[in-house]
């Protein structure tokens, strides 16, 4: 097996050292595993503010005054934000369990789950004795409500992300088509029949490889590990086009290879970066990717240098598409931010390890 670079790459006797073709990502139902993914901090978050919103607005009934409304508005906090703690706890724990199920039996655990935390969040304020009547019907009746309401969101984040990953698996395969990357490889593959058959070979194997990806249905999530290898294949078809134009460099934490990222969510930065700063350079450019984990956060980046000349102006679509998907897998979680630095264009990249 070829061994994974990780340090300069400047030769395109690199070719003759990259790994195989990455096998398949971790297989997940995005209908089930990711419908109850309630262990994520942007769920959390969105949760407790939107029972405290229903919680603010409902204090508003039979309020006289604003010190009264503080009042009403306490009382309700305390008995609803257990019961909602209590409810994404359930969730998140129950979630390995839940994603077994057919998905009308989760929706339907999801919703009994908030008629008991409503209920729990009733016996709040019977143990504190801040009512003689206290509304038990009424409580189970809004937990269960609000559940419901937080489950239908929970399903639309998991549907939206199927379109997205469609989008970008169409987006790929058209870029590894395009007559001008394809031409550019077969013209440089025939220049080294003769001369280096090893490195043609290796370069021809290295297409194959990118064409197999594409055209195969990935899964929700793939590892950083299997990114790296992709664009690592990418970049040395590139680098026999460029020669000494594209300049690499990769920084790699083995520590970092584990995070989940949506598929083919590093290629188009790292075309990019080729694209933008190698192709309209006379003089080249260099190209810098790592990986570093930080405690329980792990960052990617992806940079090039300026070229020396005016560059083709992008339209945002990759990075457009790069942040929208990272945000439906990771939520708040996922960050991804870009601009120039220091005469660098840099993408960076932030997941949960």
């Amino acid at each position: 097996m070829r061994q994974k670079p990780h340090h300069l790459m400047s030769d395109p006797e690199i070719l003759s050292v990259l790994p195989d073709a990455p096998a398949p990502g971790p297989t997940l139902r995005p209908d089930a595993a990711l419908l109850f993914d309630a262990c994520h901090l942007g769920v959390v978050l969105r949760a407790v503010l939107f029972v405290e919103l229903v919680a603010a607005v409902a204090s508003l009934f039979g309020a006289d005054n604003l010190g009264d409304w503080l009042t009403r508005l306490s009382l309700v906090t305390g008995a609803a934000l257990p019961g909602v703690l209590l409810w994404l706890l359930a969730a998140c724990s129950l979630k390995t369990l839940l994603a077994r199920l057919p998905l009308p039996w989760q929706q339907a655990i999801g919703v009994a789950l908030g008629g008991l935390a409503g209920l729990y969040g009733c016996g709040v304020l019977w143990l504190a004795g801040e009512q003689e009547r206290l509304p038990w019907l009424a409580s189970g009746a809004s937990g269960a409500l609000l559940a419901a309401l937080l489950v239908a969101a929970l399903v639309w984040r998991a549907r939206g992300q199927t379109p997205a990953t469609t989008t970008a698996r169409l987006g790929e395969l058209q870029a590894r088509i395009r007559p001008h990357f394809l031409f550019n490889t077969l013209n440089s593959a025939i220049a080294l029949v003769r001369a280096e058959p090893a490195r043609a070979e290796a370069l021809l194997e290295d297409l194959s490889d990118l064409f197999r990806h594409a055209l195969r249905e990935p899964g929700p999530v793939v590892t950083l590990d299997q990114e790296i290898a992709l664009a690592q294949r990418y970049l040395a078809i590139e680098q026999v086009r460029f020669g000494e134009r594209l300049r690499l460099s990769w920084q790699l934490d083995p520590q970092a290879g584990a995070a989940l990222l949506p598929p083919l969510l590093l290629q188009p930065l790292v075309e990019n970066a080729v694209r933008h700063g190698v192709e309209p350079s006379a003089l080249g450019a260099e190209v810098c990717i790592s990986t570093e984990r930080r405690g329980e956060r792990v960052v990617v980046k992806v940079k090039n240098t300026l070229p020396d000349g005016p560059g083709a102006a992008g339209q945002g679509l990759a990075l457009a598409n790069v942040q929208a998907r990272l945000k439906l897998l990771h939520d708040v979680q996922g960050q991804c931010r870009s601009g120039l630095q220091d005469g660098w264009f840099v993408v960076r990249l932030e997941v949960p390890a």
